[in-house]
């Protein structure tokens, strides 16, 4: 019986615009677009923040200094929320859950991110309190396995009452290796119907 429901973040609670956000760093660091795309996500470097190979402040301080220093951390978290745009269907959906599964937020991210989630995305903290995750948490990025395990084990959970709901079918994939049921995320009436068939949701008609 599944019990417990982690959601990817990004295309699943909100769209994610990676175009604007690196427009909005280009603009507030003096460089082009196509410098800052290769400077932090060419690089490799987003990649490394995301496995916790860094602190906050570390982060941010080398995010910046790729980008040819100055880069204030109000600009870092304004273009990050203008990149995002809630998915109001997909965000009530985990809300209703609440009352009867637990639920949780495992995002590929920083801890920059995670420190900073209420000013990036103030819609999550009402729907799943504390259990916010970022995958840096854990030392290690979606589709690994023992980033699933890990987020479970800090929740108190078990792979096999547990689904996980991501829009990449890697990171799906890479969950059901874990040992928990995958959904591959298209939308959120999908979703709906696939929690209906696990007893979480009552069903319409």
């Amino acid at each position: 019986m599944i019990s417990t429901v982690l959601f990817d973040m990004n295309d699943v609670l909100c769209r994610y615009d990676r175009e604007l956000r690196v427009a909005r760093l280009a603009r507030a660091s003096g460089k082009s677009p196509a410098f800052v795309e290769a400077a932090i996500w060419g690089s490799g470097y987003e990649d490394l923040g995301d496995s916790g190979a860094m602190d906050a402040e570390g982060y941010l301080g080398g995010f910046a200094e790729r980008l040819g220093g100055g880069l204030t951390l109000d600009a870092w978290t304004g273009a990050l929320r203008a990149a995002l745009t809630p998915l109001p269907e997909a965000l009530a959906l985990a809300a209703t859950l609440g009352s009867r599964a637990l639920v949780a937020v495992l995002t590929n991210n920083n801890l920059l991110v995670a420190r900073e989630i209420d000013a990036i995305f103030p819609e999550l903290r009402p729907i799943f309190g504390r259990n916010i995750f970022v995958s840096a948490e854990f030392r290690a990025r979606k589709p690994a396995s023992e980033v699933y395990r890990r987020c479970l084990a800090r929740l108190g959970a078990t792979p096999e009452t547990a689904l996980f709901v991501d829009d990449s079918p890697r990171n799906v994939a890479g969950a059901e290796a874990a040992g928990l049921t995958g959904f591959l995320y298209v939308g959120a009436d999908a979703l709906a119907e696939r929690l209906r068939g696990a007893g979480l949701l009552p069903h319409t008609g």
